[in-house]
């Protein structure tokens, strides 16, 4: 697939992803000397932060720009443009690591099956993403304004994956990760300041579901989205998204 993401508008813009996986880190606990994996780690900053408890830590994204980038943030790290679905690892790791990426990813199993195996027996496994009803109200206003704009059949657009815990946790179990913490909870977030903040989460996260659209369209799109997300989210001159994130850890127990 195309290289879809602009990396520095990423760092620019969108810092919050990886802020607020720093709180992540402390159900990750980094030790000094363990081998760890950063599956989607984009520009590299919470990599950077393992690598700064004495890990050992790769971090892989799918994207070059964001690896391009990422080398540039941290040079004294080691990344790598893989795929979540062809990891190529094989009990190598001590803890892997996701933060933020999962919900992209498909076919899921895959990069279940792919994390798995790149732990070493015990190894734990630490990750979140988007969960089920995330960004629901965002989604059913992108729907209603692409029925109204001629898309027929606008959910084929869309490309997350956003599990229930239940789903999630028994995939990991099925690829031999015994989970020992699961949970799906609200995370309201709040965009760029300013009207034009809905306009840049679209352009960064959600570009696939303008892709039918052409240019005076797409602006057309963005202010039917705010019309009827507005009373739900809009709030102090600011859009604030409606995230829910699924939290998993657990702990290899099969090979």
């Amino acid at each position: 697939m195309a290289d879809e993401w602009n990396a520095r508008l990423y760092d620019a813009s969108h810092g919050f992803v990886w802020e607020f996986g720093r709180d992540l880190l402390g159900m990750l606990a980094p030790r000094a000397g363990e081998r760890i994996l950063d599956v989607g780690c984009g520009t590299g900053h919470l990599t950077a932060e393992i690598a700064a408890a004495g890990a050992r830590v790769t971090g892989v994204d799918r994207s070059p720009s964001m690896i391009a980038q990422a080398r540039g943030n941290f040079p004294a790290l080691e990344f790598d443009t893989r795929d979540a679905c062809a990891l190529g690892y094989e009990a190598e790791f001590d803890a892997v690591f996701s933060n933020a990426v999962l919900h992209w990813v498909q076919p899921a199993e895959e990069a279940a099956a792919g994390m798995s195996r790149a732990l070493k027996h015990g190894g734990r496994l630490v990750v979140e993403l988007g969960g089920r009803g995330n960004v629901a109200i965002l989604v059913e206003g992108a729907y209603r304004a692409l029925r109204r704009l001629g898309v027929d059949d606008p959910e084929r657009l869309n490309p997350w994956y956003f599990p229930c815990v239940g789903e999630y946790a028994a995939m990991l179990e099925r690829h031999g990760i015994e989970v020992t913490f699961a949970a799906l909870f609200d995370r309201p977030t709040p965009l760029e300041p300013g009207e034009g903040g809905l306009t840049a989460w679209f352009q960064m996260f959600g570009s696939r579901l303008m892709e039918p659209l052409v240019d005076g369209q797409r602006e057309e799109f963005v202010r039917m989205v705010a019309e009827y997300a507005a009373p739900h989210l809009w709030g102090d001159a600011q859009w604030i998204a409606d995230y829910r994130r699924l939290r998993i850890s657990g702990r290899k127990t099969l090979s």
